[in-house]
């Protein structure tokens, strides 16, 4: 057998393992429970454009003087969004090209006011159906001033013949949810620093050499988990800078595409029980991720530079090529899932008459299958059937709209890894426990009807690793010299 640093999967009955997967749905609702009785995430001021329209001038010329609510830190960032609405209109369905003229001023505290950037010029189109769509004026990724001033104007809509009606809306983040997307980040930063430590001390008296594939792989994820739920996430609220935002993004798409490879490792490495070589083992797993997590990452500081530097740059209407790197991330998420299934489908060929091996297998399908189906069933419910249509990278429309949303996509990711960490950690008499299943004379008296269950015996296993074998041969000397 590989491991000689077994795991508590192992010693678990059925009814044990109905037990874990319960108490997992159990922390799930719990969290999700939360965020329903928890506050909105998203709130808006909205106003009509007539009020902020200079005399004498048009709605569909502007232009419209506009004044932000107060904000603090704790609003995070700030959108200006702007909705039209065609009045007796007949034309059904139809798009207008137009220019958004936009002018930004920061008011500070001493109520003295700073130009932020020139006037700038941008191609939008009006787009309307049922109704308009709503087009984004402006975008703050995080706020350096108590108010903001903006000048917008519009230039090309002046020749259509029916009457347009306009209202800006003002978004940020709910100062109530930031304190408590603060105080659950925290909860989470020390549960997961709790397990991490726990799982590592469970794993102190073997050597790391003799650990399995998932035991490895759990030593990665615990600590980049840590990273996902962002310990320095507080500084956002005490350094007004894009540097705490992007970040957070970053450890983020760096755990995210690290669960990704541990997947793809896990189902091969499962089959392979010697040597994994790099360059045929973990090169080709890498490349798939590493483009996934390339893709993410460029767009989103492709973003955040831009952003800076023009708050009413959009990737999506100023990128020329943004479709080119979407059909490339598409195609790049086809080929992982194509590869996953592969993987999945040929262990599950392979290893259906190896107890051990087998039920690493069936738990893991099981566990991600669940976590895969919930995850699936949060983006229908946010996003309908057009979830990768229009929100390819992080924006106002792919932002969670209340508590629920958040805590559950946090919350199902972490229980995800606490779960594993229990179960691929060794029991409390691991050590006892490794030596007589390495050893298949003693393995054969002391199967347990549950460990019989779950394939056939021992002995049809074969030993594949030399340390096994010796150890084998060491305890069995032992016994004779008992």
């Amino acid at each position: 057998m590989e491991l000689l640093a077994p795991m508590r999967l192992y010693t678990l009955s059925k009814r044990h393992f109905v037990l874990v997967f319960v108490l997992f749905l159990i922390c799930f609702a719990l969290t999700v429970f939360i965020g329903i009785a928890g506050p909105r995430i998203i709130q808006e001021n909205k106003h009509d454009g007539d009020q902020f329209l200079l005399k004498n001038f048009s709605v569909k010329t502007g232009p419209f003087n506009l004044i932000s609510p107060l904000l603090t830190t704790y609003n995070q960032q700030l959108w200006l969004t702007c909705v039209m609405q065609a009045e007796h209109s007949n034309m059904g369905d139809f798009q207008q090209p137009f220019e958004i003229n936009v002018q930004l001023k920061g008011v500070m505290q001493d109520a003295s006011v700073m130009r932020i950037n020139n006037a700038r010029q941008k191609s939008r189109t009006l787009h309307c159906g049922s109704k308009c769509d709503e087009i984004i004026v402006l975008h703050l990724g995080y706020l350096n001033y108590t108010q903001y001033q903006v000048v917008v104007s519009f230039k090309g809509l002046e020749n259509i013949t029916y009457e347009i009606k306009v209202k800006f809306v003002w978004k940020t983040y709910n100062p109530t949810f930031s304190q408590v997307e603060i105080w659950f980040r925290f909860v989470f930063v020390v549960l997961t620093f709790m397990v991490t430590c726990l799982f590592a001390h469970s794993l102190r008296k073997f050597s790391m050499r003799d650990w399995g594939i998932e035991q490895k792989w759990m030593s990665i994820l615990l600590p980049l988990l840590l990273l996902y739920n962002d310990p320095f996430f507080p500084l956002s609220f005490l350094v007004n800078s894009w540097f705490p935002g992007t970040l957070d993004a970053f450890f983020q798409a760096l755990f995210l595409c690290a669960l990704l490879l541990f997947w793809l490792c896990v189902y091969h490495g499962i089959r392979v029980q010697g040597e994994r070589k790099c360059l045929t083992f973990y090169l080709p797993k890498l490349i798939i991720v590493g483009l996934l997590w390339l893709s993410a990452v460029t767009l989103g500081i492709w973003q955040t530079v831009n952003e800076l530097q023009d708050p009413t740059y959009q990737y999506k209407v100023d990128i020329k090529n943004f479709e080119g790197m979407k059909v490339f991330f598409l195609i790049i998420v086809a080929l992982y899932v194509l590869y996953l299934i592969f993987l999945v489908v040929r262990a599950c060929s392979e290893l259906k008459n190896m107890p051990y091996s087998d039920l690493r297998l069936r738990f893991l399908t099981a566990l991600t299958f669940v976590v895969l189906v919930i995850s699936m069933v949060i983006l229908y419910l946010r996003f309908g059937a057009k979830a990768l249509q229009d929100n390819f990278v992080a924006e106002l429309s792919t932002h969670y709209q209340n508590s629920a949303e958040f805590l559950s996509f946090y919350g199902l990711l972490n229980f995800y890894l606490y779960t594993l960490a229990f179960v691929y950690s060794p029991s409390k008499n691991a050590l006892y426990d490794s030596q007589l299943k390495d050893n298949p004379a003693f393995s054969m008296l002391n199967d347990s009807d549950d460990e019989v269950i779950y394939g056939s015996d021992y002995e049809d296993m074969p030993l594949q690793n030399g340390r096994a074998i010796k150890a084998t041969a060491k305890y069995q000397d032992e016994s004779d010299s008992d």
